[in-house]
């Protein structure tokens, strides 16, 4: 069994009225389909002001106990997420089910940590998560200036490495761990009782698409998540539920502008740095947080593409 962390709470309040922008009051989720739940994360960079609450996260209520998608960046958003559900059913939370291990879906995490609670995540979540941890802590102890320890960190109960599937009660959640593409530890969801589609980061919606993984490979997952017969799909950033496959087209139009411009530069023998000033800057006016993320994209997609 697990050990309950000993402090679930370990960011205070913090230092002024004028920087705490996350009220849990205000904390809303959106029924998107029948006992589908999302809560839409703001479209920013992880900050003091919003503490995490970036991505979009929520739960699937069966007729047993009710599954949890991702829990946001940070213990408040995780425990707001929680008094949600606890608003809506009197169901138990049987799953955590972590689309990936970044800090703005996972945070949230020890709102739910409990013995009767399984935490269910890719097969590369706990290495991949670990190898970042001590960064990851630093780095946001810093920007919500409070520190964070060790313990919000929950390891996984059960690890996907192809598919797997969990019984909410007359609901059935099929999970499949895919390639590299967004990240190394992406997963998918799918409630086939709605034809909705959990994509985490495999998808972004209006947020720019951010590669921590492989250009190629989150162009094969696009390819191969189109075949899946949903109707909708809860991105993992951007509006709650989009149509499916038809959201994936930006997103798809983005990455290979990317991956054709910085083939053209290596193919001349152009350098990274000339890729990074030139490629792609006709994107900008299609995406919010084009400026913080694109030039990292370049970035990380030229290291992978030079050596193709």
């Amino acid at each position: 069994m697990r050990a309950i962390p000993s402090c679930v709470v370990l960011l205070g309040p913090l230092l002024t009225s004028q920087v705490l922008a996350f009220e849990p009051a205000r904390f809303e989720v959106k029924e998107i389909a029948p006992g589908v739940f999302v809560h839409q994360g703001r479209i920013e960079a992880m900050s003091a002001r919003n503490l995490g609450d970036i991505a979009n996260i929520g739960f699937i209520v069966g007729d047993r106990c009710v599954a949890v998608i991702d829990t946001g960046g940070s213990p408040q958003v995780g425990k707001a997420l929680k008094a949600a559900i606890e608003a809506h059913t009197h169901k138990p939370v049987c799953y955590i089910i972590n689309t990936h291990a970044h800090p703005d879906h996972v945070f949230g995490d020890v709102a739910f940590a409990d013995e009767n609670t399984v935490f269910m995540a890719h097969e590369n979540f706990a290495e991949s998560l670990g190898a970042r941890m001590q960064t990851y802590l630093e780095r946001f102890s810093r920007v919500y200036g409070r520190a964070l320890t060790a313990e919000i960190i929950v390891p996984p109960d059960r690890t996907i490495a192809d598919t797997a599937t969990v019984d909410l009660g007359d609901r059935v959640l099929k999970l499949t761990a895919l390639p590299t593409g967004h990240s190394n530890t992406d997963l998918v969801v799918f409630d086939a009782k709605t034809g909705t589609l959990w994509t985490g980061d495999a998808l972004f919606v209006r947020h720019i698409p951010v590669l921590d993984g492989s250009i190629k490979g989150w162009l094969a997952t696009m390819a191969r998540l189109r075949t899946v017969e949903a109707e909708r799909a809860v991105p993992g950033h951007g509006p709650a539920s989009v149509p499916w496959p038809q959201a994936l087209k930006a997103q798809q139009q983005y990455l290979s502008m990317i991956a054709e411009g910085i083939r053209t530069v290596i193919n001349r023998g152009g350098t990274i740095q000339e890729a990074i000033d030139t490629v792609g800057y006709e994107a900008r006016g299609r995406w919010l947080l084009f400026d913080e993320y694109h030039r990292r994209n370049v970035t990380a997609a030229f290291a992978e593409l030079e050596w193709e």
